[in-house]
């Protein structure tokens, strides 16, 4: 039996889509990678179940996989493009999305835009979770040894692990040799998303993420998130920021009663089927 998939991206951060409503969907981590494979597979970044609601007042519980084959909670660009992909079908301007992270909402903010209300961001040093009480505002543990990580980095959890390195120039950050190393640290029992930022105003920050499981990534909308909140912690940046990745621009406002919004693209780059 074949089953029909989406193949979307937000902001060049590409996602196979599976709806499950005709049938369960149970893929083994070999099976996640086999899809996600660029050289033999469909390719992507993650692999993204839309179940049924499990629970009242939602219209669908969300499932989201790393290339690696390892599922997680939650995933940023990947909310926004099933948030979209369930407005079309409701005919609706919003929708209620269920997760592991928690309940997320969905709504439309133009043509081809989602803005998500990513809930309120974790900092307590547990909720990350690391391996021993820290400062999440600024670590006292160095990770990396290289002269532009020295800066103590800080941490938020967005539904997953991020830790956020503050450069003063992007394009020199050893991102390649850092990341890596950097989430499978000890400090990380769950791994980490790790992110390189480097503060261009008071409103706009360039970044790259080295994605748990997946890697070097065009875009991570969870990791956009937690670059603001921890940029604002810091007194780096206001609440609201235009946040440029690879592949293009989100906006993120942390807004005063603590909700971390998110607003960008959704795009769909072809229909296919599984075998």
């Amino acid at each position: 039996m074949t089953r029909p998939f989406l193949k979307m991206n937000g902001l060049g951060n590409d996602f196979v889509v599976v709806e499950t409503k005709s049938a369960p969907f149970a893929p083994t981590p070999e099976e996640i990678r086999a899809i996600a494979v660029r050289d033999g597979g469909i390719g992507c970044d993650q692999v993204i179940a839309i179940d049924p609601p499990s629970a009242d007042g939602a219209q669908a519980f969300v499932r989201f996989w790393n290339a690696d084959g390892e599922e997680v909670s939650a995933c940023g660009n990947g909310t926004r493009c099933a948030g979209w992909i369930l407005m079309q079908q409701a005919g609706s301007d919003e929708v209620v999305i269920d997760t592991k992270a928690g309940r997320l909402i969905a709504a439309r903010a133009g043509e081809r835009l989602v803005s998500v209300d990513m809930g309120e961001p974790g900092l307590g040093w547990e909720q990350i979770p690391l391996a021993s009480e820290q400062d999440t505002e600024a670590l006292g543990v160095v990770l990396f040894e290289h002269a532009v990580l020295m800066a103590p980095p800080g941490c938020v959890s967005m539904g997953n692990p991020h830790v956020v390195f503050f450069v003063p120039d992007i394009d020199a950050a050893p991102i390649r040799a850092a990341g890596p190393m950097v989430e499978r640290h000890p400090l990380f029992p769950e791994h980490v998303n790790v992110g390189f930022a480097e503060i261009l105003d008071r409103d706009r920050i360039r970044l790259r993420v080295w994605e748990r499981g997946a890697g070097l990534t065009r875009a991570c909308g969870t990791g956009a998130c937690a670059a603001l909140v921890a940029a604002a912690r810091r007194g780096l940046t206001d609440r609201e920021a235009t946040v440029v990745l690879d592949g293009g621009e989100l906006f993120i406002d942390w807004r005063d009663d603590g909700h971390v919004i998110m607003t960008g693209p959704a795009a769909v780059d072809f229909a296919g089927e599984l075998p």
